[in-house]
């Protein structure tokens, strides 16, 4: 399956660097190489049903004013972050662009009822022998 593509317009994201955590070395506490992108689904100019989902994906990673905020800060290099802060993004909007597949509806074979309906007797079994018996 090819992942769709989208064109973002450029009020639809903003890159933030910030200072990372992780192997750097000295270079860690100096230079800001962990980026902040900020996805303004609104902005972006995608399908109500696809901003829906990708709300619904993004879990942690959304804000109360409906913005996504993924971070990358795994690479030493700023530009090698920017490139792993956009790859996520993408991902998350292929998995947001596919529809789910519908439910089909099924019933419980004979089996499964047969096997509930046999639990249910030797609970009600249980818990009748558990009653006390006025004379």
């Amino acid at each position: 399956m090819t992942e769709p593509d989208f064109f973002l317009p450029p009020g639809s994201f903003e890159e933030k660097f910030v200072r990372s955590g992780g192997p750097g070395g000295q270079n860690v506490n100096k230079v800001a190489t962990a980026v902040q992108l900020r996805f303004f689904p609104g902005a972006s100019g995608l399908p109500a049903s696809v901003i829906e989902r990708l709300k619904t994906l993004a879990g942690g990673k959304l804000t109360e004013a409906g913005d996504i905020i993924i971070i990358a800060g795994e690479y030493r290099t700023q530009e090698q972050n920017r490139q792993a802060a956009r790859r996520r993004l993408r991902e998350l909007l292929a998995r947001a662009a596919r529809p789910p597949k519908p439910r089909r509806p099924t019933k419980p074979s004979y089996g499964e009822r047969r096997r509930r309906l046999e639990s249910k007797k030797r609970r009600s079994d249980i818990k009748r022998s558990r009653r006390s018996r006025e004379d």
